[in-house]
């Protein structure tokens, strides 16, 4: 029976999981639950492919405990009975362990059947998802739940597990392969911090391969062909797409035009134009603003000649604006006045209209929830020092000012706020 390579190299133990340091490394809390025996339920929060079964597995072995797995788009509640059926009996003597895969596909109800057993300790649950589990899961689960965030896995841990691979299909084979210069790191960075991914190339190329004797070479065009977008996570409505937003966003808001175009790449990449059109315009009202107000109607322009076009001519008017706004002086004052104003209204105040203001109306809407970032509006140029695109691209320089007044004159500006 045929066992994908990702199965067959699965970690048995917690030092073979990779990536996840910041929780299962010497002395983290994860792994020193795990090692105590005496474990809570659980939510586990992240990408696909990052350890969250493969942790599932290993804390069912370590602890004794019978293993059931459930994944919620297709169990109902008839299969939590009949877990709930063999509790107390010689199946699961010392209770169960209960592993719910993607729980946010649970409706209230279903999650609630739960809540008796994981009070009085006869199911521990450990609950995946890669959603939010703060917006999916229901309160009742997660107050009575440790939720521990598995992070996507960076290229040079995927690169060790892609090297085991290598060596296990070798083995496995009885081939001897040579990697071509580049093409297991272009597997280990372009699977997306999914390490099923990445195993999943290796496990191809090892099949479509044309061996010479016993020997195999492993191509970079093969492995471009066999990962292609994988690295590139986004969904329509879920955390990452708004992630992906944000990134943007703030990055423009930041002033780092490298970033934004970084950001507004990935989204071009994965067929949201429509989110990224809406957004841009979102900025240059919010954050450029006053301080140069001619950019709305650059920016509404664009988005226009940009929908008119069609991908993949649209990138560029689109790309035009996200340059543009990012090295554009910011200003939020009107952004400000409005929500100072919006408090009030919220409060009642304001009283009846003057008559010759009648039948007049202003819209209104609350300021973004800003969690985890510095500000830059709360320092002086509206510009603080931080760091927007992701550590693996630190320091990538993708956009060079232009030998022109105006984008001259912007570097002149930002060149005196940076360097200063």
């Amino acid at each position: 029976m045929y066992q994908p390579l990702a199965d067959l190299l699965r970690p048995q133990t917690l030092d073979e999981v990779y990536g996840q340091e910041h929780i299962l490394g010497k002395g983290a809390v994860l792994r020193r639950l795990i090692d105590s025996g005496n474990i809570p339920n659980m939510v586990f929060y992240g990408p696909s492919g990052t350890g969250k079964t493969t942790v599932a597995n290993i804390i069912a072995k370590q602890t004794n405990r019978t293993l059931y797995k459930l994944n919620a788009t297709t169990a109902s509640t008839a299969d939590i009975k009949q877990i709930v059926a063999e509790l107390d009996t010689f199946l699961a003597p010392n209770g169960v362990l209960l592993y719910l895969d993607e729980i946010q596909s649970f409706n209230k109800k279903q999650q609630q059947s739960l809540l008796e057993h994981i009070e009085n300790g006869k199911i521990t649950l450990i609950a995946s998802t890669t959603e939010n589990p703060y917006f999916y899961v229901f309160n009742a689960i997660l107050s009575r739940s440790t939720v521990f965030e598995f992070k996507q896995i960076s290229a040079s841990a995927a690169l060790q597990a892609v090297r085991r691979a290598v060596a296990y299909m070798e083995e496995r084979t009885a081939l001897k392969a040579t990697a071509e210069e580049g093409a297991l790191e272009y597997i280990a960075s372009s699977c997306g911090g999914d390490i099923r991914k990445a195993l999943n190339a290796v496990e191809v190329l090892f099949s479509a391969g044309v061996p010479v004797g016993d020997a195999l070479t492993l191509s970079l065009a093969d492995a471009k062909v066999v990962t292609q977008k994988s690295a590139l996570r986004a969904d329509r409505d879920g955390d990452n797409h708004y992630d992906l937003l944000s990134a943007l966003q703030k990055s423009i808001r930041g002033s780092d035009p490298d970033a934004a175009v970084h950001y507004l790449a990935r989204l071009l990449e994965v067929g949201q134009m429509q989110s990224a059109c809406r957004r841009l315009m979102v900025i240059a009202a919010e954050d450029v603003g006053l301080a140069f107000p001619q950019i709305i109607p650059i920016v509404n322009a664009a988005v226009d000649m940009a929908l008119k076009l069609g991908m993949p001519e649209a990138r560029i008017p689109l790309v035009d604006a996200a340059v543009l706004m990012a090295t554009s002086p910011k200003s939020n004052s009107a952004y400000m006045a409005l929500a100072a104003a919006t408090e009030d209204v919220q409060k009642g105040k304001g009283g009846d209209f003057p008559r010759h203001l009648q039948n007049m109306h202003a819209d209104s809407y609350t300021m973004e929830w800003e969690q985890g970032y510095l500000y830059p509006h709360d320092f002086p140029n509206h510009w603080v020092r931080q760091q927007y695109l992701p550590d693996e691209l630190a320091g990538t320089v993708y956009y060079e000012y232009g030998p022109n007044k105006l984008e001259q004159a912007a570097k002149q500006y930002w060149d005196a706020i940076k360097n200063k």
